[in-house]
């Protein structure tokens, strides 16, 4: 469901057709929507005070970057099936730990990429140093992650689910 290396993104089949939607229709109507407006906005007369023009050719620059983002990301997307609920850490699931092994002190989360983050749960990477330091492991086992000061940290891993969003 998600990044596992540099060149590699996993999507599910739903995750898939969603982002090729998506690239449909910004290469398509939203392509020529944004042509029209910046059409009208020249007719209007001066560019260098024409507020109209510059707000919908920052919209295009915007959307055109998406449309590359996109792009690559499903050039290089293999479509594979979500994870399987066996317990284990990977990549679009949603993790609980428990930090120094305190089960008051717990943090929920999506391990993902940016392109699956929502404003539901928190995303992390699995690049990230806790995303990477809590793949592979089941629930239950203690895993440890590189802070950014370089001290360790030690997590339980509490639940390990796919994710259903």
């Amino acid at each position: 469901m998600t990044q596992t290396s540099e060149n590699v993104t996993w999507l599910t089949q739903e995750a898939y057709n969603k982002l090729k939607a998506e690239l449909e229709h910004l290469t398509g109507p939203a392509r020529a929507e944004i042509s029209a407006k910046i059409a009208a906005a020249r007719e209007e007369g001066d560019l260098r005070e024409n507020g109209g023009y510059h707000a919908a050719k920052e919209e295009q620059g915007k959307q055109e970057l998406r449309v590359r983002q996109l792009t690559q990301l499903l050039e290089s997307a293999k479509v594979g099936e979500a994870p399987a609920a066996d317990g284990a850490v990977a990549p679009g699931m949603v993790v609980t730990i428990a930090f120094d092994g305190d089960e008051d002190d717990t943090l929920t989360f999506l391990l993902a990429s940016r392109e699956y983050a929502s404003s539901d749960i928190e995303t992390y990477s699995p690049q990230s140093p806790l995303g990477s330091g809590v793949i592979g492991h089941k629930v239950g086992e203690d895993a440890e992650y590189e802070l950014p000061n370089g001290k360790k940290a030690l997590v339980k891993i509490l639940k390990a689910e796919p994710y259903e969003g």
